[in-house]
Formats: C-alpha cells, sequence, structure tokens
C-alpha cells in the first residue's frame, strides 16, 4: 500500500511574527497550504519562503476558509492548524502513525496553551481536546461566526501529544481578543436564537468567573488564574450585553428618529 499523505491547512492574516515557526513545525508534511487573506506585513512572503504554498484569497469567515483550503489539499488527510499554534516531534510522530495505522476517520488533539506568556495547566484550559486531524473526503467544517471547527463523517478517536498553542500574547491581544470574541459568540448567539438581557450578562459574567476559578481550579494556576477567570467573566459578561443590545434595534432607532423630529 502507498503512503498516506498529509496536507496542513493554515488560516492567516498579519501573521509574519509567528507563520515561520508554523510553518516549520509540520515540515514532515507532504504539503503546507497557507491561506493568506490579504496580510499587509508580509505574511505571503515570508510563508512562501518557509516552503508553504501561499494562496491569497479574500476573508468569507474561518469556516468557508478553511474548506477552501481543504478543497485544496491533495493530501489523503487535512491537519487544520493556526498560524499561533505549533507541533512538536512528539506530536509529529504520532500523527504519522494514526494517519499510517488508522482506527477512526478523524482525530481529537489536546491543545497546551499560554496566556500572557504562562501555560495554563487548570482554569477548563487543559485537556482541551479539538478536533483537527481528519481524511480529506470526510473532513468539513462549521460556519459559526467565532469558533467554526472541523467536522468528520465517520468515528473519531484522541491522540495523546498537545498542540502547543501560543495564544493572548501579551495585554494587548487579551484586550483585543475580549472585544472581538465576545462580539462572535453574541452573534452567534442571536443566530441561534438566544436571548440576551442586562440580568443575563450580569449572573452569566459571575458564574464564567467561578467557573474558571473554583470550579475548575483557575486558583491553582496562580495570579495568571484569576487574571484568567476575570476576562473569562469580561467576555462573557460582554457577549451577553452585546446580544441584549442587539435586540432592541426597535426602541434605539424609535430614540433616534424622535431626536431627528425634535
Amino acid at each position: 500500500m502507498p503512503r498516506p499523505t498529509l496536507s496542513v491547512v493554515i488560516a492567516a492574516r498579519n501573521e509574519a511574527h509567528q507563520i515561520v515557526e508554523c510553518v516549520r513545525s509540520v515540515s514532515f508534511a507532504d504539503q503546507v497550504i497557507v491561506l493568506d487573506s490579504s496580510s499587509t506585513d508580509g505574511t505571503a512572503e515570508v510563508a512562501r519562503a518557509a516552503g508553504a504554498q501561499v494562496h491569497v484569497t479574500d476573508w468569507p469567515g474561518y469556516g468557508p476558509q478553511q474548506r477552501r483550503g481543504i478543497a485544496l489539499a491533495t493530501g489523503d488527510w487535512v491537519l487544520s492548524l493556526d498560524a499561533d499554534e505549533r507541533i512538536g516531534a512528539e506530536l509529529a510522530a504520532e500523527i504519522r502513525a494514526a494517519i499510517e495505522q488508522p482506527v477512526a476517520d478523524g482525530y481529537r488533539l489536546p491543545r497546551f496553551s499560554s496566556f500572557c506568556g504562562q501555560f495554563i495547566e487548570h482554569s477548563g484550559w487543559r485537556p482541551d481536546y479539538t478536533l483537527r486531524l481528519v481524511r480529506r473526503e470526510r473532513a468539513g467544517f462549521t460556519d459559526h461566526f467565532l469558533h467554526a471547527h472541523m467536522t468528520v463523517d465517520g468515528q473519531r478517536a484522541d491522540l495523546r501529544s498537545p498542540i502547543i498553542h501560543y495564544s493572548y500574547r501579551d495585554l494587548d491581544d487579551v484586550l483585543d481578543k475580549l472585544s472581538r470574541y465576545s462580539r462572535g459568540a453574541a452573534i452567534d448567539a442571536n443566530d441561534h436564537g438566544q436571548a440576551g438581557s442586562l440580568a443575563r450578562a450580569l449572573t452569566s459574567g459571575l458564574w464564567a468567573f467561578l467557573r474558571t476559578y473554583i470550579v475548575r481550579q483557575g486558583f491553582r494556576d496562580g495570579r495568571m488564574g484569576l487574571v484568567l477567570a476575570i476576562y473569562n467573566a469580561q467576555t462573557t459578561y460582554y457577549k451577553y450585553l452585546r446580544l441584549w443590545l442587539m435586540q432592541r434595534p426597535v426602541s434605539l432607532k424609535s430614540s433616534v428618529d424622535s431626536g431627528n423630529a425634535r
């Protein structure tokens, strides 16, 4: 039997500062595809120099972008990766073994993530399993505005070695993601018929803090565990606050019209 082949799909925009290390970490793959969404920092050029096949595109959303990558892939298997993630030697060997002697059509990979320079052991962040490795003909992606994820038409299994995830690099990155993620979560919640209210924003934000810091033992991550719990509380609060405001367009419009009339 011929050796099964592997394609890696990476969606990126303005990731010149980290795309090279990401591409190099998957040099064991047969094909590395970078879908560059019209970056202005040279992402496409440095990714191409690192050995990736680069396709410059618009941004249709994360899920549709990943489906483009799957359509461009030629490997028997597809691995979905983000620019801030790395595949270590142990995981690379485990991936190769999994596709050469498969026991499933798709594999979930654990992630080990950092927050402002500290890798988080608790707080609900570990283990953090995510479906990333799928037979190409059985692979898909959801259309969620935020956190679209890979799908598989078939059986799943888990690998053991983690993806190394350099998320939330610094405070500026935290604040940027707080805004973007709360907005995206509100859009998804609205699309799924959830109702927002100020009371729900307050209670959900408080529960997000308690769940992260107490239930999921974020206190064991030290001071950064407290920072992460507060971040989760804020993101959840602003999600439901945005959702509440999104669902009040008539009253807001009436107020504007009334002011214009005066």
